[in-house]
């Protein structure tokens, strides 16, 4: 038979069997988990090298792609200028002597509606006529 104090000891004992048996299995999956990370980071490693050469080609075609970029907005830019100073010389051009022929043919109209006895408030412009048919707006 046992006494007390053998069986307190046994049971410790058993505990203490159980105990450490957990802690070597979680150890052991530790192990093999930080293992496997291991792996992990030298195929990132071993894959890293090309990815970056990669980044690195993909970025000088940005970059080129940007410098032609900003030679075509100068290009622009300058046929902008070339068109504004077309608009303004066929503006000087053309616009004088349309608004010289208009305010001839204004005064032309003027004078000739004067002899006609056609009566127009002096106001200084034309007036428009009004519809005479009836069948206007209601």
């Amino acid at each position: 038979m046992l006494t007390g104090g053998q069986l307190a000891g046994l049971i410790v004992a058993v505990f203490w069997a159980v105990l450490v048996s957990f802690i070597a299995l979680t150890l052991l999956k530790l192990s093999r988990l930080l293992g496997e990370a291991t792996k992990v980071v030298h195929d990132i490693g071993d894959q890293a090298g090309p990815l970056m050469d990669d980044m690195t080609r993909t970025v000088n075609r940005a970059n080129e792609q940007l410098g032609r970029t900003d030679v075509i907005t100068k290009q622009v830019a300058g046929v902008t200028q070339n068109v504004s100073a077309v608009t303004t010389v066929m503006t000087s051009v053309v616009g004088g002597p349309l608004v010289k022929a208009a305010a001839f043919s204004y005064g032309v109209r003027k004078a000739l509606g004067g002899r006609d006895g056609d009566e127009r408030p002096e106001s200084g412009r034309p007036q428009l006529q009004a519809r005479s048919t009836g069948k206007g707006r209601r």
